[in-house]
């Protein structure tokens, strides 16, 4: 990989962690437990059955996948943005979208998955160049991140995590 992605890539994660952490902070982790609101935050809490989602995605749910039921924690930032945390049965966050007028900080979102989607960025970056939004899609995490100033918006989750019923559209 030529130097010069290398380093904008760098530069562009080290902007990311310069900037970031002056937004407010979410403290969650991706594969771990729910965020601890900061203050000046709201949150509500929703129960849902995969049932339900497979119900209204397909038109009934089927006997082979048995239905689940995951909770959805919805924290409004003081800064107005929004993060959905998709707890399975055991809490932990087995997927998080975000949307608003600020990034979230991805390094306290993602947790111990932020390397492997800083390398997947940098593998996007290096096959087609540019900025804009980015999809990192491995085996184990799926990372969709995009926006401009005032109206960022993504998902991520762990397609291995994900309870029975539930696919990584229903994470938004």
């Amino acid at each position: 990989m030529p130097c010069r992605v290398r380093r904008a890539v760098l530069m562009t994660a080290l902007g990311l962690s310069c900037v970031v952490p002056a937004v407010q902070s979410a403290h969650a982790a991706l594969g771990g437990s729910p965020m601890t609101p900061p203050a000046g935050a709201s949150v509500i809490t929703q129960t849902v059955s995969s049932a339900a989602v497979m119900h209204a995605a397909s038109g009934a749910a089927s006997a082979a996948s048995a239905p689940s039921s995951y909770t959805v924690r919805e924290t409004t930032l003081g800064n107005g943005t929004v993060v959905r945390e998709y707890l399975a049965a055991d809490g932990t966050v087995f997927g998080l979208a975000w949307r608003g007028p600020q990034m979230p900080n991805l390094n306290d979102l993602l947790g111990t998955y932020f390397p492997q989607y800083l390398a997947g960025v940098e593998a996007v970056r290096a096959a087609r160049g540019g900025h804009g939004p980015v999809a990192v899609e491995q085996g184990s995490l799926v990372v969709h991140s995009g926006g401009h100033m005032g109206a960022f918006a993504g998902q991520a989750w762990l397609p291995q995590a994900l309870p029975a019923g539930v696919s990584g559209t229903d994470i938004q």
